[in-house]
């Protein structure tokens, strides 16, 4: 089963970035990735009503409010299976507290490459049970 991660960015040059180094992943779970991006909150909970996802990188600052929001809500609704969230900020330091508390497993700080987003995404891959 493919990995399914929801890309919520609204810098379409962020959004190429992750994408690519997806892509470019020696990890195999990683370049098999399916990514879904959203520009902002409301396409970001479209998307989650729509389908499952097993990670959510999801960035702070978006045009309709703050990630700290959306996971929140997600935190809220743990009862159901709930992706793991991880925060992408370019003040990391400052929202890491937040950002934890609100639900997300672990915060990532801007600009990261390769080895960070890599790093952070095979700590928290789902465990499959087939």
């Amino acid at each position: 089963m493919d990995l399914r991660i929801l890309l919520v960015e609204d810098d379409e040059l962020n959004q190429a970035l992750v994408r690519a180094i997806l892509a470019r992943s020696a990890n195999p779970a990683l370049c098999g990735a399916q990514v879904v991006t959203a520009g902002n909150l409301a396409q970001a909970r479209a998307a989650l009503a729509a389908g499952a996802f097993d990670i959510v990188l999801l960035d702070m600052r978006l045009p309709d409010g703050s990630g700290l929001d959306l996971a929140a809500e997600l935190q809220r609704h743990s009862d159901q299976v709930s992706p793991a969230v991880i925060a992408l900020s370019g003040a990391a330091a400052e929202q890491r507290d937040a950002a934890l508390a609100a639900g997300c497993v672990a915060v990532l700080g801007k600009p990261y490459g390769p080895t960070e987003l890599g790093s952070v995404l095979v700590a928290h891959l789902p465990v499959r049970h087939e």
